[in-house]
């Protein structure tokens, strides 16, 4: 009687660049078209420059041009939701994160250099990718630099928290 597949298989299908749902959880994958749907303003299946500055505006980034392009230039052809996925899967083989690439992930949330707005930043955490409960936000905000009159956290100064570690090694 012929098998319908093993583990081994499985394996060999993570592999292989057609297989990339494979290599995330069925909740991974949601939470990324959750993503890739929140960006994708137009709807059209595809995000565009125009998506992406809708995306930056949002959060209150200016971003120019050729920012975007750049970004956009990443995939290998137009930005659907498997081209999406294969990038993350590109960037997820379990190696650490490059201290540029942290850096740059909190930069996007700046109101202004070394400026994070910490209600936005608040919300960002709480509806997007694993989304964090009102406490765990508590208690980030606990450990990082905040001017409490304005409510601005220090962008610099959580990258250098974030960061500091990977000099050590």
């Amino acid at each position: 009687m012929p098998s319908k597949g093993s583990r081994s298989s499985s394996k060999k299908a993570k592999k292989s660049g057609s297989n990339v749902f494979d290599m995330f959880s069925q909740k991974q994958v949601a939470e990324f078209k959750d993503g890739f749907q929140i960006m994708d303003h137009d709807r059209d299946g595809v995000i565009n420059t125009a998506d992406l500055r809708a995306v930056f505006d949002e959060i209150g980034r200016i971003a120019s041009e050729e920012e975007l392009n750049d970004m956009l230039s990443e995939a290998d052809g137009p930005l659907n939701f498997t081209t999406f996925l294969t990038m993350f899967a590109q960037r997820s083989g379990g190696e650490v994160d490059d201290d540029e690439v942290v850096a740059k992930a909190f930069r996007a949330f700046e109101s202004e250099p070394g400026e994070i707005d910490s209600e936005n930043f608040r919300t960002m955490l709480m509806a997007f990718g694993d989304k964090f409960t009102s406490k765990e936000v508590d208690d980030v905000f606990a450990n990082v630099d905040m001017d409490e009159d304005t409510g601005k956290i220090d962008g610099d100064a959580l990258i250098a928290m974030l960061t500091a570690g990977a000099e050590d090694e």
